[in-house]
């Protein structure tokens, strides 16, 4: 299940959302052409949890500042186009409903508290973390609760027949965070060793959903006469 696009108008033009898509594939090009390798920039650059639990780091730069720079750098050109793609399809909507400035706030925040929740649950793990994807969790989180009925448009492979469907955005998005709990389930314990950061898509979802209606812009009320 691959969604591509929504059916869901914005009335603003996305720019945050554009300029973080366009900072994501900047950074993995300097990933890419940099003379250090990409696993060295990672382990520099990521969010490691033993470090982000103990402050205890060999890194160049503080624990809490790889919270930040772990969430643009991307372990391969597939990692970085699952995360953008997700990005754009559902984060115009979120930046629409929250503005330009409250939306970089959350998306950060997101990211911050996916890093965490991915390090309390691994706090052992000296693999750094890297990605999108916890911030763009939390966009997922905040999207179906707000449009849990906006029609997502997305492919659906049978074997050797791909089928394209337009399907509730809580079908979409809900089977998504179905995966991620229970390949979380399965997998806990075994991030030590590396592998993908399923709490931290949790934690960032999660975090969407109970924080973004507190993001909302809140309406004027007129007086009554």
């Amino acid at each position: 299940m691959i969604p591509f696009k929504d059916d869901n108008p914005t009335r603003h033009f996305p720019i945050v959302t554009i300029a973080l898509i366009a900072a994501n594939i900047a950074v993995f090009i300097y990933q890419f052409l940099s003379p250090s390798d990409m696993q060295r920039i990672a382990y520099a650059y990521g969010a490691v949890p033993y470090s982000l639990v103990t402050f205890k780091s060999v890194q160049p730069v503080h624990p809490l500042i790889t919270v930040l720079t772990s969430m643009f750098m991307h372990g391969g050109l597939l990692h970085l186009a699952s995360n953008m793609l997700y990005l754009w399809i559902f984060g115009n909507n979120i930046e629409d409903n929250l503005g330009y400035v409250k939306f970089i706030l959350f998306y950060l925040l997101c990211g911050v508290v996916a890093a965490y929740a991915h390090a309390f649950t691994n706090p052992a793990s000296t693999v750094p973390m890297i990605g999108a994807s916890g911030a763009v969790s939390g966009i997922l989180g905040a999207y179906i609760l707000l449009f849990p009925h906006a029609r997502i448009h997305t492919l659906l492979f049978f074997i050797f027949f791909v089928q394209t469907v337009r399907l509730p955005a809580i079908i979409v998005i809900g089977f998504w965070i179905g995966i991620q709990f229970i390949n979380g389930l399965i997998s806990h314990g075994t991030a030590t060793h590396g592998g993908i950061a399923w709490f931290a898509h949790i934690g960032g979802f999660v975090f969407g959903i109970l924080t973004i209606k507190s993001f909302m812009r809140k309406k004027r009320r007129h007086p009554v006469y």
